[in-house]
């Protein structure tokens, strides 16, 4: 069985491979490790292994790891559905929130996020496959929450992030990654900054650096199979 240091140096070959086919610097794509259901464990293995980036989903799964891991200098972002009742905390403890798809949502992390901390990085989440389970704002709707979101004083505006359909077709793949990019670039022409694109999972991360892809989302590749139900304070 290969272990955690052994899958996320593969994964930063793929990453770098895939950059280079993209003719880009492997150093402009982020590697965010989803550590969701995997234990503090296995997260202080990855962080043997040089990874400082981790991404979770639930909120009391993730401060529950960010206390017991709070000896390491981790980066963590929150990269799942944020009910609104989460949102003070998750702004409290997390660096980046990369879900943001709604303005009661951006707007409750701006008043929970403190004072002496810097501004919460955050992405806009926008639906780009068009499902109906799936979270994200309308793309017809961006312009609008992005101008907003980005005015809020507790909160920087760092890009735009999206989850697609699974799909084994590469080119439907690129298609979706290409509108996100798309939806980025008209952002920038009316004068907003915006420097990342989280996009590209285990199964379609190449595609998504392809498309301009600045950080992507890691988690099966590096740890595995994710458990049944989420890991809430394991250290096993």
């Amino acid at each position: 069985m290969t272990s955690i240091s052994e899958r996320l140096q593969a994964v930063r070959n793929r990453i770098a491979e895939a950059a280079r086919l993209a003719g880009r610097p492997p150093e402009s794509v982020v590697l965010l490790a989803v550590s969701k259901a995997h234990s503090t464990d296995a997260i202080r293995a990855a962080y043997a292994a040089g990874q400082v980036r981790f991404g979770e989903n639930y909120a009391q799964e993730g401060l529950n790891k960010i206390a017991a891991l709070s000896d390491l200098p981790l980066e963590w972002h929150f990269i799942g559905p944020l009910q609104s009742n989460k949102t003070r905390l998750v702004a409290e403890h997390f660096s980046w929130v990369h879900s943001v798809d709604r303005l009661k949502i951006a707007q409750r992390l701006n008043d929970g996020r403190p004072p002496r901390l810097p501004p919460l990085n955050v992405c806009i989440q926008v639906n780009i496959s068009g499902e109906a389970s799936k979270s994200g704002c309308e793309p017809s709707d961006l312009p609008a929450l992005a101008r907003t979101v980005a005015a809020l004083p507790r909160l920087r505006l760092r890009g735009l992030m999206a989850i697609p359909e699974p799909t084994t077709d590469i080119a439907l793949q690129r298609q979706r990654f290409r509108m996100l990019r798309e939806l980025s670039e008209a952002l920038q022409s009316e004068g907003l900054v915006l420097d990342t694109l989280s996009m590209g999972m285990s199964d379609d991360f190449p595609a998504a650096i392809a498309e301009g892809a600045t950080l992507v989302r890691i988690g099966t590749a590096i740890f595995g199979e994710r458990a049944k139900r989420p890991i809430h304070a394991s250290t096993s």
